[in-house]
């Protein structure tokens, strides 16, 4: 008889590692699957607002863990995955940061500094989750790529190219691990209304906010940008017993941007 992958059993409470998981995106994925009450480890880089973050979720009785980690060093990595089960179900590589800049406006830094934490971030976490994973019989990593990945967006060179190699990297996961019952999937998604998105505007355009966001607003063709909570749910689904025909796609979340766009 056909052994079943663990992800396949309805219903199960799953154990959830999320990076980036205090702000953002990344928060609405940690509040949707302790809120469905799974068990999330979330990494992150700022301890105060991951306190925060805990301390709130708590006192609605959802079981959450915050592990400060730097995704970009590998022993900070190495040690967050130590303090976790020998088994989890799943890894959102979901920590990333922007750039903005074409070709000759990227120093080496910014290079660098991008790579480390968007393209470097998702090899050392997927690294040290696999062997969770294996314990697990099965699982599945579903990592945060962009609408950048494929497409030419102005002043986005460095960002685009971790996008790139995010994309590269999920397929390459898909494939040589698919016999383990490993899932692999990635998310694109178009713009999305986060405190990044807000602080950027108040940085370059101070004054001008309102008029500058209904513009980035409206290069989605569906009108408006995404919101944290609609990319966490398909999040969640690719996590989800549903989803376990799926493995080495991306899925663009996008308001019609990459589809319709003229």
């Amino acid at each position: 008889m056909k052994m079943k992958s663990p992800e396949m059993e309805n219903n199960s409470k799953k154990r959830v590692v999320i990076t980036g998981g205090a702000s953002g995106i990344g928060l609405a994925i940690t509040e949707l699957f302790a809120k469905k009450g799974h068990f999330v480890f979330f990494l992150d880089f700022n301890s105060v607002a991951s306190q925060q973050v805990t301390s709130s979720l708590k006192k609605k009785g959802w079981n959450v863990q915050f592990i400060q980690t730097d995704v970009s060093d590998f022993q900070s990595v190495k040690e967050a995955f130590r303090q976790m089960p020998e088994k989890i179900d799943v890894l959102v590589n979901n920590a990333g940061i922007s750039h903005v800049g074409n070709l000759e406006d990227t120093t080496e830094e910014d290079f660098e500094r991008l790579f480390q934490v968007n393209a470097k971030g998702v090899f050392t976490c997927s690294q040290e989750a696999i062997s969770k994973l294996k314990a697990n019989g099965g699982g599945t990593i579903i990592n945060m790529c962009s609408v950048a990945a494929t497409m030419g967006i102005p002043d986005r060179f460095a960002y685009s190219m971790t996008k790139g190699a995010v994309l590269a990297m999920t397929v390459s996961i898909a494939r040589d691990y698919v016999t383990d019952l490993i899932r692999c999937n990635c998310i694109s998604p178009g713009r999305v209304h986060t405190p990044f998105v807000d602080g950027f505007l108040a940085k370059n355009y101070p004054g001008k906010e309102k008029e500058m966001f209904e513009k980035l607003a409206a290069s989605q063709p569906i009108g408006r940008m995404g919101k944290p909570e609609e990319i966490a749910g398909l999040v969640y689904y690719l996590a989800s017993d549903e989803a376990s025909f799926i493995t080495g796609s991306n899925f663009p979340i996008d308001g019609g941007f990459l589809g319709l766009k003229v």
